[in-house]
């Protein structure tokens, strides 16, 4: 039996979800579910495992509409869920010590210990009771879909003349193939010592620290997303988005990093290794345009004048002598730096290069989204924990980019809008936003409001003059003395857009809300690139 590397329970526990999760990437909806289960589980939040959050928060269904007996997606996706962790421990976690299991009934993962006839699985014969039918309720689903076992021989007796013939008939076509497969064997090693020296010597490359891949031949079409310095399996961020182990990288060394918790960022863990020293990224892609995005995060105090680095993307100077804290203002705060239009070298990857001027760089996270040409991707936040889709189709991100203020916890139903989701929460306080962009575009920004809290349809007092607040952007004022009770009235949503917007010289557009009287507010926030 394969033991977890791990020195106690819960670590084995983890390590098994990893593994889990990692089969599971090409069905992300399962991985989300079971994630999202899992982390509530290790985090002893399982009040919080129920049909709604989960239906909510995972697969994105309205807060204020959602109706469970009208809307199976739950169930019908814990069902799938269940019957790929089944398949899953009959073949490639056979030999696992623990098993992940969602019992019948319940949203809430059990980790069982596997006995040593469970980790070698046994044929099912018609009198024994197998992994396939040990629930009774998922069985009866089955039944109803069909079974995948349906043609399994579990008949006792003499073999009828029909299975006779074919018996006979099955032999001849075995005996046929196996001389086919003798012919092919011979034929292949022929070639094989004709070639091997040839081979031998195009196949020898010098080993690298990561995984390294011929750029000609791996070409990505979709979102490449590596965390540097990371060597594991595939982590998922609040949008659901898989982020893979570092790859396709020469030189420097990786670290975890120390410190506390990183600001201005709902995704910590992009933040939590970094690779360090002189290096080199050599990312296979296709096609183009596309849109880069670099993560760094400062974890100590830098001199100014000496902690500074380059970096190059096909060897033209994206950040001469970059430094981290002061691009993000200070140390732990999430920094986040975006360009569009990036396009691959005539030999099918991007070269981002990353040298010492006085320091020694560092990243954390790479991202290269499908872009636009000449213009970046709209930027779309919603202040709550989870994804929304608005009436259009359009993802909205969970929050991000912000310092300071608290999200409200229970969800309002807000009128005058087609998406009332978009404003069921909101930030409230004393509080800032840093959104990052291309520094060489001027910015359209959409706010959206709604007062949840002053007035009769909410906390039942309050009303004009209850909430006056401030919004200014990179310095310069956007609304002043702002009542949102005057302007909407309670539970009506309101937008109010700012254009022809100047992002700072380190790319972003900084957004403070100031109180005037009680707390500034906002429930989304929208950011769209003015260029044609």
């Amino acid at each position: 039996m394969v033991q977890a590397p791990a020195s106690n329970r819960g670590e084995m526990e983890r390590a098994e979800l990893d593994a889990v999760l990692r089969a599971l990437t090409r069905t992300p909806r399962l991985a989300n579910l079971l994630s999202f289960v899992a982390e509530r589980y290790f985090g002893g939040r399982t009040e919080e495992i129920t049909e709604y959050n989960i239906a909510t928060e995972v697969f994105a269904r309205s807060k204020t509409t959602f109706d469970p007996s009208q809307d199976s997606i739950v169930r019908v996706e814990a069902y799938r869920l269940r019957k790929r962790l089944r398949e899953y421990y009959t073949t490639e976690g056979s030999n696992h010590e623990l098993e992940i299991s969602l019992p019948s009934g319940s949203y809430t993962p059990s980790f069982a210990t596997r006995s040593s006839q469970a980790t070698s699985p046994q044929p099912t014969g018609p009198n024994q009771t197998g992994t396939q039918s040990s629930n009774s309720e998922e069985s009866t689903v089955e039944e109803l879909h069909g079974s995948e076992n349906v043609l399994s021989s579990t008949a006792s007796g003499p073999p009828t003349l029909r299975e006779r013939y074919l018996g006979r008939f099955g032999g001849v076509v075995a005996a046929l193939a196996v001389l086919i497969l003798v012919l092919g064997a011979v034929i292949a090693l022929a070639v094989r010592s004709r070639s091997a020296p040839a081979s031998r010597a195009a196949t020898a490359k010098p080993a690298t620290p990561v995984e390294s891949r011929d750029v000609s031949t791996v070409n990505a079409r979709g979102p490449v997303r590596i965390l540097a310095g990371y060597q594991g399996t595939p982590r998922i961020d609040s949008t659901g988005a898989y982020w893979e182990a570092d790859r396709y990288v020469e030189g420097g060394a990786a670290f975890r990093r120390p410190g506390p918790p990183v600001a201005r960022s709902s995704d910590p863990m992009l933040f939590d290794y970094w690779r360090t020293g002189d290096f080199e990224y050599k990312i296979p892609l296709q096609g183009g345009p596309w849109e880069l995005h670099l993560f760094f995060v400062a974890s100590q105090p830098e001199d100014i004048n000496q902690d500074t680095f380059h970096v190059a993307a096909n060897w033209k100077l994206l950040l001469p002598g970059f430094n981290i804290s002061s691009d993000a203002l200070g140390v732990n705060i999430a920094d986040e730096r975006v360009f569009r239009d990036v396009y691959p070298t005539q030999w099918g990857y991007l070269s981002l290069k990353f040298t010492k001027e006085l320091g020694s760089p560092s990243v954390s996270a790479i991202e290269l989204l499908p872009g636009i040409p000449h213009k970046q991707l709209p930027i779309r936040l919603v202040m709550q924990k989870t994804a929304v889709t608005d009436h259009e189709g359009n993802v909205w991100h969970p929050d991000n980019y912000y310092q300071n203020g608290v999200t409200s916890d229970t969800p309002r139903r807000v009128g005058s809008t087609a998406d009332p989701d978009l404003y069921a929460h909101e930030r409230y306080g004393h509080f800032t936003y840093s959104i990052p962009v291309d520094p060489r575009d001027r910015y359209s920004v959409v706010l959206h409001f709604a007062e949840l809290y002053w007035g009769p349809k909410a906390s039942g007092s309050g009303g004009v003059g209850s909430r006056v607040f401030r919004v200014i952007c990179n310095g310069s004022t956007l609304l002043d003395r702002f009542d949102l009770y005057k302007e909407a009235g309670t539970l009506n949503a309101v937008t109010k857009t700012f254009s022809h917007l100047r992002p700072s010289p380190e790319g972003k557009l900084d957004l403070t809300f100031e109180p005037i009287v009680n707390f500034a507010t906002v429930s989304a926030i929208e950011v769209i690139d003015e260029a044609e």
